[in-house]
């Protein structure tokens, strides 16, 4: 039997530990029956509130943004975010000043 992939960082290397599911590179754990595809669609903020297309977000952090003269601000609000999955970042938006993004949603809350 194939196990799946971790949820929260898709390692291939899971392995079974009773009625658990674990992952050794990120120490994961959950139970098969949280192992379905809707589970890994699924995408949380910093809170753990699931987020959803059209959301509004406040960015809880100052990130540094490559090729800007400035950073982004710890509150500053996006709103009609975009859920993607491109291996990195979770959020697709743009932002009044600095246009186009991609952000992780470890660094957002919702509002």
């Amino acid at each position: 039997m194939s196990l799946p992939k971790c949820p929260k960082c898709g390692s291939e290397y899971t392995y079974e530990d009773g009625s658990m599911l674990v992952c050794p590179e990120c120490f994961y754990e959950w139970t098969l029956e949280r192992s379905s595809e809707n589970e890994e669609n699924v995408v949380k903020d910093a809170n753990g509130n699931i987020l959803q297309n059209g959301d509004s977000i406040t960015i809880i952090k100052d990130l540094k943004v490559k090729g800007a003269s400035n950073d982004l601000k710890r509150g500053t609000k996006v709103k009609n975010i975009r859920l993607i999955d491109d291996g990195i970042h979770n959020i697709d938006c743009k932002i009044d000043g600095f246009g186009a993004m991609k952000l992780k949603s470890e660094f957002v809350k919702k509002n």
